[in-house]
Formats: structure tokens, sequence, C-alpha cells
């Protein structure tokens, strides 16, 4: 036996209107966020402990000749 599932037309129109708030209020609050907190794009930053080097660079072949 099949079920039959009954959606009521103000349950879709319900659903269509908290769909278009969600799509305004997180592409307000987005934008807004990218006003304060603009993207920085760099070299992270070490976690706080480690050692750093000044000498962590690949060696050329001319340091294996002997």
């Amino acid at each position: 036996m099949g079920m039959v599932v009954v959606i009521s037309l103000p349950f879709i129109l319900f659903t269509i209107l908290i769909g278009f708030g969600c799509f305004f209020f997180g592409r307000a609050k987005g934008r807004q966020d990218l006003r304060t907190n603009p993207q920085v794009f760099g070299v992270p930053t070490p976690p706080p402990g480690t050692c750093v080097t000044a000498n962590n660079f690949k060696q050329d072949n001319t340091s294996n000749i002997v």
C-alpha cells in the first residue's frame, strides 16, 4: 500500500518565504562581515612555541660535492 503525502499551499508559500529570508539575511551578513573583517591572504603565522630557523630552505646540488 502506498502512502499519500499531502503538502498544503500555505506550507509551500511559508517555506519559500523562509528561503528568501535566509538568503537575503545571509547576503547582508556576509557583506557586513566583508566590510568589518576583510580577508587577508598571506603566509600563516606559525603556532606558538615552534622554533623558527632561517636555514630551512632546500639545499642545491653543489652542497653534495665532496
